[in-house]
């Protein structure tokens, strides 16, 4: 097979690929980051480069739908579509480029009952003699039984039982064992040990979320985020599903990205911590249903299908050496149950963190990730459902949308009275009029919120979301594209061009907080309550939006807002709470089964819902606590 030089600028990186390999495909075998949040899909059009010269395949009709006439007569060429076929050098636009994401999960402050699976227990031993020739594990199990009540039965681990000679002696025949639900024996070391370590971890669509904790005294020693590298494959759960679908290695590629990526973080807070990976005996994991299907290596492909089936919905225990992660050689991994397809163990945590189950008040907690995931009720009756929310919210499909990474714009202010717009970036300890850099180079999803939410607020546009054309503003223009707002001006920028958002950008927010809205309203009906007491915003997402401008734009039903909180990552926080707390783990599997699961897109009245909540706030539904919020005729 013929191979080419491909040159990445400006980064200089080089290096020679098969021909016809794509653009993006080259980036990812020479380490050279681009955007592609459709996973190669060809829709999102965020993998645009620019190219210099050499040969590439011939533009496609894909390509035209996103890259305009003037950006083509510059050598624009989607990354995904255009195909290697000599030597070529490429440019990358800063828009382009894939960003640091700034992972915000971290830990929260909560109380959580030690009750852990792991215990550690300390025995003499007397050694054997001709007279006492009692094997080592059976005078283990002996003394364990004697001391602790333990089972006589208790069984070891194979790596566990290969080292015990060796252990008993270097302890003489003194030793802590540390067992697993009082049912097996992980790791027997020398003399007396005191502590022992576990990891929860959150494996979000879009990023992971690690948390190191003491198993003996509950305590929080470090957290670590990073970003998902699954998303080379596809922003979305769909795209990843697409990929492992079409690809003859996709699921192994896919799998082993998100293995590699546990293996990092995981030695990073171990490390940051004066520990090693092999000293975690038990983790405990919770994400998705297509990123619990990933990390197992189960093939995800039915869950895009109706009736959109999981293969498991319990718990799971298994060992780290099964699935290639680089901890103690017989650590436990307890992956938390899945509730239906779209609905998976992230929820669960959340769930059991936050406890609605225990609740008189009627609650809706909102876990807004890459997919929206909802649950409402008490303690009487408790309902789920998903929909497709993320993309959108979190910059895809917005014409200068991206993710939340340095430079990012992520808070937005409109004057009432001159419509001057204020806004903050990523990394600028200062808002934009008072620091004066020009550093901005895109808006992520926390801002598009805003600025939606504040066009609104001063009829920039309509309740349709349409732009009313007759403000006097130089910042509301028609472009080829149609109507746009101008957020940022050129010189504010550091990509050279300014910053809007457009007609169509509206819309499809309007899409994904009137799915939203729509789910939550059908659940309502179901639970026949025309109010909410009280919202939760959960996940990283959740915790950066302004509540009043998400309630002005209509992605949850009228609350007070004195009602509405922020909870941060309570899917992490949930799998803390499994991970010192084994009756959690109990708990954790029967509210799973006894949630009620609604699939939206089957509902009767969902399509009429959800026509009725793009509307902003919405086309029927009064809004009493957002009066004297909006600046009213």
């Amino acid at each position: 097979m013929k191979k080419f030089q491909v040159i990445f600028l400006p980064s200089g990186r080089r290096g020679e690929v098969p021909e016809g390999k794509t653009v993006i495909e080259a980036s990812r075998e020479l380490g050279v980051g681009i955007e592609s949040l459709c996973g190669g899909n060809r829709s999102c059009g965020k993998c645009k480069v620019r190219w210099i010269e050499g040969r590439l395949s011939p533009f496609t009709e894909e390509e035209a739908n996103l890259i305009t006439e003037s950006e083509r007569v510059k050598g624009y060429r989607l990354g995904c579509a255009a195909q290697i076929l000599g030597n070529v050098q490429i440019f990358i636009p800063e828009e382009s480029r894939t960003q640091e994401q700034v992972i915000r999960k971290e830990a929260s402050q909560i109380s959580i009952e030690l009750k852990p699976v792991l215990a550690l227990r300390y025995v003499e031993l007397s050694p054997p003699t001709l007279h006492d020739p009692l094997g080592e594990f059976d005078r283990l199990q002996k003394a364990l039984s004697e001391k602790y009540h333990l089972p006589t039965k208790i069984h070891i681990d194979y790596p566990a039982l290969l080292r015990l000679s060796q252990v008993l002696r270097e302890g003489d025949w003194k030793v802590t064992v540390a067992t697993w639900m009082d049912e097996e024996i992980l790791d027997v070391k020398p003399g007396r040990v005191e502590d022992l370590y576990g990891v929860a971890i959150d494996v979000g669509t879009t990023t992971v979320a690690g948390y190191l904790c003491n198993l003996r005294s509950g305590e929080l020693i470090a957290s670590q985020s990073m970003m998902n590298p699954q998303v080379v494959y596809g922003e979305d759960v769909m795209s990843r599903i697409t990929y492992t679908a079409t690809h003859p290695d996709g699921l192994e590629k896919v799998h082993q990205s998100i293995i590699d990526a546990l293996n990092q973080l995981i030695g990073a807070v171990a490390q940051r911590s004066g520990l090693s990976s092999e000293d975690i005996l038990e983790l405990t994991i919770v994400g998705n249903t297509v990123m619990h299907h990933l990390l197992l290596k189960i093939d995800p492909r039915y869950l895009g299908i109706s009736p959109f089936t999981p293969v498991i919905h319990r718990s799971m225990d298994v060992k780290a050496r099964d699935l290639g992660l680089k901890l103690h050689p017989s650590a436990n991994i307890h992956i938390l149950p899945v509730e239906a397809g779209f609905v998976g163990a992230d929820n669960v945590g959340v769930l059991i963190a936050e406890e609605p189950y225990r609740q008189d008040e009627m609650v809706l907690i909102i876990d807004i990730g890459t997919n929206g995931e909802l649950v409402m009720g008490n303690r009487e009756r408790l309902l789920s459902s998903s929909c497709a929310t993320g993309p959108a919210l979190e910059g895809a499909h917005i014409k200068f949308g991206m993710r939340a990474a340095p430079g990012a714009i992520e808070r937005v202010s409109i004057d009432s009275k001159t419509l001057e717009v204020n806004f903050k970036t990523i990394g600028e300890k200062d808002w934009q009029l008072k620091s004066k850099r020009a550093s901005a180079i895109g808006i992520c999803g926390s801002a598009i919120i805003d600025v939606v939410a504040e066009l609104f607020r001063n009829r920039v546009i309509n309740q349709g979301g349409g732009f009313n054309k007759n403000i006097p503003t130089p910042r509301l223009r028609i472009s080829a594209e149609g109507p746009e707002f101008v957020v940022a001006w050129k010189d504010q920028t550091s990509i050279g061009k300014d910053i809007t958002i457009t007609q169509q950008d509206i819309r499809n927010v309007q899409l994904a907080k009137g799915a939203l809205y729509a789910g939550a309203k059908l659940m309502m009906q179901k639970l026949g309550i025309e109010k909410l007491d009280q919202v939760i915003l959960a996940g990283a997402f959740g915790t950066y939006i302004n509540a009043e401008a998400a309630m002005i734009l209509g992605m949850f039903p009228d609350c007070d807002l004195r009602n509405v909180h922020a909870v941060g990552n309570a899917a992490g926080d949930g799998a803390r709470i499994a991970l010192l707390n084994r009756d959690k783990r109990v708990e954790a599997d029967e509210i799973a089964r006894k949630v009620e699961y609604i699939e939206l897109t089957i509902e009767h009245d969902f399509q009429k819902e959800f026509i009725d909540a793009l509307s902003i706030p919405h086309a029927k539904d009064p809004f009493p606590h957002l009066r004297g919020v909006l600046n009213e005729e």
